[in-house]
């Protein structure tokens, strides 16, 4: 399912337009990043996290040439599930 038919299918169960949906979708989304950036981490009980987490600088190859390059630590957003979301989809 993509954003356009999560924005279908809440139109669909709520009555609502899809483009009151769409912005409802939008505002989730946007608060969401907002939470990971200012306060790193955002829990929706029953759903799951998300977080900020770190990932290490390293050594990869470039697969063309074999030659080695430095790959920058980086945050990178994470999503752990919780457990009504582990349940409904077991």
């Amino acid at each position: 399912m993509n954003k356009s038919e999560l924005i279908a299918h809440i139109a669909t169960e709520t009555g609502m337009t899809k483009q009151s949906c769409a912005e409802a979708v939008d505002a989730v989304l946007n608060g969401i990043k907002t939470g990971l950036v200012n306060d790193g981490a955002v829990t929706i009980v029953g759903f799951g996290t998300f977080s900020v987490g770190e990932r290490a600088a390293r050594v990869g190859r470039n697969p063309r040439t074999g030659e080695e390059v430095e790959i920058a630590a980086a945050r990178v957003p994470k999503f752990k599930a919780g457990s009504d979301l582990k349940a409904a989809v077991a």
